[in-house]
């Protein structure tokens, strides 16, 4: 096991210095840094945005399919729900 442990460590230290990631960090320009870090942050933002509205959507839809299938208990509570969002839409 030690062994194991110690090929591991040798193995993510040589990564770590091939990287040299520090080093990276430091010499690049501060305006670039904030710019890249500016624009990963606004299509993350746009990615997490565009994700959850398909999501929903599909969502929405699926409960108006189980409402078409008159199930006795579900379906009223998913009809009154489905009311419910397309009102405040």
């Amino acid at each position: 096991m030690q062994r194991f442990l110690r090929e591991k460590l040798l193995s993510l230290s040589e990564q770590i210095a091939k990287f040299n990631l520090v080093e990276n960090m430091l010499s690049l320009n501060t305006r670039r840094y904030l710019m890249i870090n500016f624009w990963s942050g606004v299509s993350r933002g746009m990615g997490i945005t565009l994700g959850a509205t398909i999501f929903g959507a599909l969502i929405i839809f699926f409960m108006q399919r189980l409402v078409v299938l008159n199930l006795p208990v579900v379906g009223d509570f998913i009809a009154n729900l489905v009311r419910i969002i397309l009102a405040h839409l």
